[in-house]
């Protein structure tokens, strides 16, 4: 390698660790999701005591929430080796059969976005999850031929984020099956504060609170967002991350108080002022906004729908009242109030 390129492998080098320092590395150190932790728990002490691996186990919910994290802590929990793919890369049935081919007794397959996996991929797994067994066809025509592997005893994990989209037979074989919820501002609070740790950050309570309040109860933005602010901070020579700072780094970044972006205003606008209030369909309101319809059901509605500001009705979307206080704005179909003295005129 060129002196030139150090630089450039160095810098590669410290987004690794800090990647890896700040994920948790164990049950123990990952914060929120408690009932799906005690869960998790039990079935991994009782699977350890029987020298069994754990049952193939399926983590579903809004993207961000920690199913990456949690897939490596029960391959470091279960003392095997975490092996990461994604539905979308696994396009033919070799690749596959190449993964499948080099697991190791105990180890733990990571499949992402599972619910984009081809129908003659899926045609694979099944013997794999259920018996442990891959089949290879050798040749083409008439001289091609089966050959039957048996694998060791492996922990499939899959994740998505539309449950909806998998087909009954692969879900019907995961023995275990965990929705992950949003978190709560203290929870994220509390992931900001190792956050800071893990990337040596000094920040106060206060700052760390700010960010975890705007942070769209997910820990991805949360530390997405903390890394922003320790930018500014580093470029004002601040040593400590205050709570001021904190306000005016995440006011330049466009996040409000209620963790809403430029995006999920410009989504409640369209949905308010150009539709009436709804109720409007989907695809309308892709179309409107220039965004993927997975994009609006995946990272913008869940977050929207919490925070009680758009429904879900069978004809489409619809902005509640509180996304017309948001944006303080009347509905158009609602008269205006009189008060005394417009009455008494």
């Amino acid at each position: 390698m060129e002196a030139s390129d150090k630089p450039f492998e160095n810098l590669r080098r410290n987004a690794d660790e800090d990647a890896v320092s700040i994920r948790p590395q164990a049950l123990e150190e990952f914060i929120g999701q408690e009932s799906l932790k005690d869960k998790l728990s039990i079935f991994i002490k009782a699977s350890q005591s029987r020298d069994e691996p754990l049952d193939h186990t399926l983590f579903y919910g809004p993207p961000g929430l920690g199913k990456t994290t949690l897939a490596g802590i029960i391959a470091r929990e279960m003392k095997g080796n975490l092996k990461t793919t994604s539905g979308p890369a696994l396009e033919r049935a070799g690749d596959l059969a190449a993964i499948l081919s080099n697991v190791q007794l105990g180890d733990v397959l990571f499949i992402d976005e599972i619910h984009r996996l081809s129908a003659n991929i899926e045609e694979i797994l099944y013997p794999a999850m259920e018996d442990f067994s891959l089949s290879i066809v050798i040749g083409k025509g008439p001289l091609a031929r089966s050959i039957k592997l048996q694998l060791p005893k492996f922990t499939l994990v899959g994740a998505t984020t539309r449950l909806g989209l998998l087909t009954s037979p692969l879900r019907a074989r995961f023995g275990i099956v965990e929705q992950l919820d949003l978190y709560s501002p203290e929870e994220l609070t509390r992931i900001v504060r190792r956050g800071a740790d893990a990337l040596e950050a000094r920040i106060t309570k206060e700052a760390a609170e700010e960010i975890g309040m705007r942070a769209r109860g997910t820990p991805r933005v949360s530390l997405r967002l903390l890394k922003r602010v320790r930018d500014v901070a580093t470029v004002r020579g601040a040593e400590i991350i205050e709570t001021g700072l904190a306000k005016a780094a995440l006011d330049m970044l466009g996040v409000d108080k209620q963790g809403f972006d430029g995006q999920d205003r410009k989504f409640l606008s369209a949905l308010t002022e150009l539709f009436d209030g709804g109720p409007v369909g989907l695809s309308t309101l892709s179309a409107a906004l220039n965004e993927d319809t997975g994009t609006i059901e995946d990272i913008y509605e869940p977050y929207l729908i919490q925070k009680g500001m758009i429904e879900r009705t069978p004809r489409g979307r619809k902005a509640t009242r509180g996304a017309y206080e948001y944006l303080g704005i009347r509905p158009k179909n609602q008269p205006r109030q009189l008060n005394l003295l417009e009455e008494d005129f």
